[in-house]
């Protein structure tokens, strides 16, 4: 028995699990963040579903115009502004496409998302500070597919392109913090007890 148990000592130790006093060489994982860090790699991989659903959150939590997110303790504000895509993996309907400043917040938007079509592209406002921003959004990859920043203000050719690449910085740092705060909220046990149910009254308001 203790021939055994020696042998997978050893054999810990040949794998480096385990240091020469038999004691792991690993720290067990906390599970909380072990979720959270495959929530976040599903979505930077490109896992579309899980896209699809931080931008229909983004559609819901800025249907009442309050912040999204905060970066550097100031609000980020979103507002759905343009040209909205919906998808469902299955259905008799898969994908619908609206157009015009109000469509997103339209009533058939909700009864679509509440037939399971969640949003796949859209046109956001983002604003942060003085700044303002309009960016169209693809959950493929949360990747941005077309934007606008700020007007400049600087007159040298240099100094512009200093200002565009600040522009263009604090729009990934906020397009971050807006996913950040979604994958908190989505890898919580908030997300079932309260952020389902609020998605789900909102899909049903008439």
């Amino acid at each position: 028995m203790a021939s055994k148990k020696a042998a997978g000592s050893e054999a810990k130790f040949m794998r480096g699990d385990a240091g020469v006093d038999g004691q792991a060489t690993v720290e067990k994982a906390d599970p909380i963040e072990t979720e959270q860090a495959k929530a976040r790699e599903a979505l930077y991989r490109g896992r579309t579903w899980l896209g699809r659903e931080a931008l229909t959150w983004v559609l819901f939590r800025s249907n009442d115009t309050n912040p999204i997110a905060v970066l550097d303790d100031e609000p980020i504000t979103v507002l759905f502004n343009g040209r909205l895509t919906l998808r469902a993996a299955s259905g008799d309907i898969t994908e619908v496409a609206v157009k015009g400043v109000n469509a997103p917040y339209a009533q058939l938007i909700r009864q679509a998302a509440d037939r399971g079509l969640l949003v796949h592209s859209a046109r956001l406002a983002i604003t942060w500070q003085e700044r303002s921003y309009e960016v169209t959004l693809d959950a493929e990859h949360f990747d941005v597919r077309a934007g606008k920043t700020p007007e400049l203000m600087k007159d040298d050719d240099d100094e512009k392109l200093t200002e565009r690449l600040d522009h263009v910085a604090v729009l990934g740092r906020m397009l971050d913090a807006v996913t950040a705060r979604f994958m908190e909220l989505r890898t919580s046990a908030k997300w079932k007890k309260t952020v389902v149910p609020e998605l789900k009254a909102w899909m049903k308001e008439a």
